[in-house]
């Protein structure tokens, strides 16, 4: 991710209270990739960013299995008029 999807990823990840910490993958690059770590230090920090990415997911999965609660497919079809 560039820098502006790092701030959009970051202020999500606060928003529902997911750890991590969103950063350039070489500190002396801001306009290079950015990742989710577990710690700011880059000598020790660990890349998060699939189990930021899955925790995310997890946030947003149905809570009853088998339910789909985002958007399906389907027609919308208008009442039939009465002098028809």
């Amino acid at each position: 991710m560039d820098a502006e999807q790092a701030r959009q990823v970051d202020r999500v990840l606060r928003q529902l209270g997911i750890p991590g910490v969103v950063a350039p993958e070489d500190p002396e690059n801001l306009t290079g990739p950015w990742r989710v770590y577990d710690q700011a230090d880059p000598a020790t920090r660990r890349d998060v960013t699939a189990d930021a990415l899955a925790a995310l997911a997890a946030k947003f999965r149905p809570s009853t299995p088998g339910r789909q609660t985002g958007p399906t497919r389907g027609f919308v079809l208008p009442p039939k008029k009465d002098d028809e």
